[in-house]
């Protein structure tokens, strides 16, 4: 049963009641996929972060656990390749879903769910400008924020540049056989600074937006469970979920919720993955102030 608009508002991302029906928000392999994306970055931005500050103490004392430099190196490769093969996939399963749902290229990237940037995000990134500033109400978001549709296409260009300049560095011969030799430190320098940036980002920027947002805090396990209380979607996401509703669809969204077990062990992963990265965060701040060569 849906609750109605009279029933208590929620405040605080929970995962309601047990037994309770919950919107699924994210397929089983949008799930899967982003579990896997997390531990390929993860051993990416380890592995390359103690290659790049190689010199400090941090990174020769992770480099032992990680079996030595030249194992490190094994692995970061290891993980690119990982996180190339979850980009295909998503891109398979994009083409796929415009085949059964949408029909056509045009009808995917321009309807209502589209994740093109569009003039709605733009409104509602001035409308939030002035909610941080107690100037407006919360603008009503529909399926995805301005910040997600970043984080998105983020992705994209991080696969394109930092991996094709990977690429470079893992081949040199090969590409050098293309282009000229200078080539490759060029690559070298975009390599570095862009991974540097990206996990920067990544461990700053997305974990606030995603977790650490006062409607949020301290965590948000929906890309896991794939689950929200219908609660939580009616706040969070007010113009998708009033268009569900609208057009009697809602109930087709609707599923059981995870039992405890399964949100404990789903919380662990996410908050390992969460330490980690705030971890590495504080290696880097250390190495660019007191070390940075």
């Amino acid at each position: 049963m849906i609750p109605d608009e009279g029933g208590p508002r929620v405040e605080h991302p929970a995962q309601g009641p047990q037994g309770e029906k919950q919107y699924l928000r994210f397929s089983r392999l949008n799930r899967i996929l982003h579990v896997v994306m997390i531990v390929s970055f993860m051993s990416l931005a380890l592995t390359g972060m103690t290659l790049k500050f190689s010199y400090t103490a941090w990174a020769a004392i992770l480099s032992r656990l990680l079996g030595g430099y030249e194992t490190a190196g094994y692995i970061h490769r290891m993980a690119a390749v990982l996180m190339v093969m979850i980009f295909i996939l998503h891109l398979n399963d994009l083409a796929r879903r415009k085949r059964k749902e949408y029909g056509s290229w045009k009808a995917l990237l321009t309807g209502p769910d589209t994740m093109l940037p569009t003039r709605g995000d733009l409104k509602d990134f001035a409308a939030s400008m002035k909610w941080f500033l107690g100037r407006g109400p919360r603008p009503r978001y529909g399926r995805w924020t301005y910040w997600e549709k970043f984080d998105y296409f983020a992705v994209f260009w991080g696969i394109c540049v930092i991996g094709s300049t990977g690429l470079m560095l893992w081949f040199p011969e090969f590409f050098t056989l293309l282009l000229p030799g200078w080539t490759i430190n060029v690559a070298t320098i975009i390599h570095s600074d862009e991974a540097l940036l990206a996990v920067g980002f990544i461990f700053t920027v997305h974990f606030f937006n995603t977790h650490l947002r006062p409607e949020k805090f301290p965590m948000d396990i929906v890309v896991f469970t794939g689950r929200m209380p219908i609660g939580e979607f009616r706040e969070d996401k007010p113009a998708e979920y009033e268009s569900l509703v609208n057009a009697g669809k809602l109930e087709e969204h609707l599923v059981d919720s995870y039992p405890p077990i399964v949100i404990r062990t789903i919380r662990a992963f996410a908050w390992s993955a969460l330490g980690l990265g705030f971890g590495i965060v504080v290696w880097i701040i250390y190495a660019m102030l007191f070390a940075y060569r």
